[in-house]
């Protein structure tokens, strides 16, 4: 397992619809994204096995929120960890639109 030697950084790669979290300049993890009109659906999330356990994927997902709010964007969390984190954190649930049949059916037909 490597443990952190460098603060962990989130960027928004805006051409890529996701936030990246970096160490030392690299990418360890993601969250991804669609966006629907106000809504910011968040579809996936991963942290590299190698940095797992530290805490990185809360962070990643506490700043893309934090960044969606600030944009006055509103969150559907069809990612698993994303509803969790959610859940979780009181101070985010203002922020989250059910996740719909039709929003599926949208990140679907977007996916593909």
């Amino acid at each position: 397992m490597n443990r952190l030697t460098t603060t962990p950084v989130v960027v928004h790669n805006e051409a890529l619809s996701r936030y990246e979290i970096l160490v030392g300049g690299e990418r360890v993890g993601l969250t991804a994204y669609l966006d629907r009109g106000d809504q910011r659906v968040f579809y996936h999330t991963e942290v590299d096995e190698a940095f797992a356990g530290q805490g990185l994927a809360g962070r990643l997902v506490r700043e893309a929120l934090t960044h969606a709010r600030a944009a006055g964007k509103r969150v559907v969390p069809v990612c698993r960890y994303v509803a969790k984190f959610l859940q979780r954190h009181e101070g985010f649930a203002d922020l989250a639109d059910p996740v719909t049949p039709d929003v599926l059916r949208w990140l679907r037909t977007e996916l593909d």
